[in-house]
């Protein structure tokens, strides 16, 4: 994938994400919302942080699954089920990122949710990559 990253000096710069990512390639993957779920299907990790490392390690095996990279993608969106805990947490959860993913950072929206499928899940993770 060949992926611009565009973020205006007229808007706040980002922090952990690109305001624009101008994608180009052949293939589009679309990325299932993915918990913190074992292969077991049992949710794991107690705090946020550590069912956000479950859920983006979860996503990640999917893309490259597919071929893709955490480079190629384009796009996520995060579901919080308690967006003060997930500000509380934002360091350890964008060293998480960097660690796991790099700083070739999607365009990307946290959005805070009632509850997720899973009773004991705290965050999902979903998105899309396009792949070269």
């Amino acid at each position: 994938m060949s992926a611009e990253r565009i973020n205006p000096a007229e808007l706040s710069p980002p922090t952990g994400f690109s305001h624009a990512v101008v994608a180009t390639g052949s293939r589009v993957v679309f990325l299932a919302g993915q918990t913190a779920l074992n292969a077991d299907g049992k949710v794991v990790g107690k705090t946020l942080p550590e069912q956000f490392e479950r859920a983006l390690a979860n996503l990640l095996t999917a893309l490259r699954a597919a071929g893709g990279t955490p480079a190629d993608l384009a796009r996520v969106t995060v579901y919080a089920t308690d967006i003060a805990d997930y500000r509380a947490h934002v360091g350890e959860l964008g060293r998480i990122w960097r660690e796991s993913a790099g700083r070739d950072y999607p365009a990307m929206a946290v959005v805070e949710v009632v509850r997720l499928w899973d009773d004991q899940a705290a965050v999902e993770l979903d998105g899309f990559a396009v792949l070269p």
